[in-house]
Parts: structure tokens; C-alpha cells; sequence
């Protein structure tokens, strides 16, 4: 019969043994375990961003898809295309403010526990 795999009996530890590695190697499950569920929740998130007080909105998703754009009547008039274009921009841009944020607010405190030190964790 084959037994679990102990991840203590590599650092000298094993069933019962005072091992600290072993909860630190748990611990790094635990963490690797949060930072996926803090991505898989922003993906799953839908961001809005807007412009014009409103009156051009850009919706998306944590992952940078844009899924939808809002454009109020008022705007769309061949006199104002470079207006229009200047409103989606700015949606745009407020978007992924936004989807940033949510992101640093998601993973941020991930990141910062594994001491800040990792290369792209913060």
C-alpha cells in the first residue's frame, strides 16, 4: 500500500516530527490556494468605467475584455465625432483605473505577505 506523500519527510520531519518546515510549506499552499481564488474573483468581476459624467460608459472584465460600450444619444452628432472619440477614450482609461484598482485591492494583500521581495508580486 502506498503511502501520502509527506512534504515534512523532505526536510527531515515525517509523521509527528517538530518539523517548521513543514508549516511553512503549508502555509505557501494556503497562500498559492488565496492567489488563485483572488484571480479567478477578478476575472469573474465586471468593472465600469465612464466619461462625460456618464455619458459614454466602457464595461469589462478583470481580465481586460472590454464586453460593453454605452453611448448616450445626445453625443452622437456628426459635429462631435472627435468629441465621441475622446469620451470613449477617456472610458477607456477610467476602466482600467478601475480594473487595476481591483486588482491591487484583490492581490495586494497576497503579494505584500510573501514579503514583496518576488519579482511582479508587488
Amino acid at each position: 500500500m502506498t503511502q501520502p506523500f509527506d512534504p515534512s519527510s523532505l526536510f527531515g520531519g515525517g509523521e509527528g516530527g517538530d518539523n517548521p518546515m513543514a508549516g511553512l510549506l503549508a502555509q505557501a499552499q494556503q497562500m498559492q490556494e488565496q492567489l488563485l481564488a483572488a484571480q479567478n474573483e477578478i476575472a469573474e468581476a465586471e468593472v465600469t468605467g465612464s466619461a462625460g459624467n456618464g455619458l459614454v460608459t466602457v464595461t469589462g472584465n478583470g481580465t481586460g475584455e472590454v464586453t460593453a460600450v454605452t453611448i448616450d444619444p445626445k453625443v452622437v452628432d456628426a459635429d462631435y465625432v472627435e468629441t465621441l472619440q475622446d469620451l470613449v477614450l477617456g472610458a477607456l482609461a477610467d476602466l482600467s483605473t478601475k480594473r487595476e484598482a481591483l486588482a491591487q485591492e484583490k492581490m495586494g494583500p497576497l503579494a505584500g505577505g510573501l514579503g514583496g521581495g518576488l519579482p511582479g508580486l508587488g
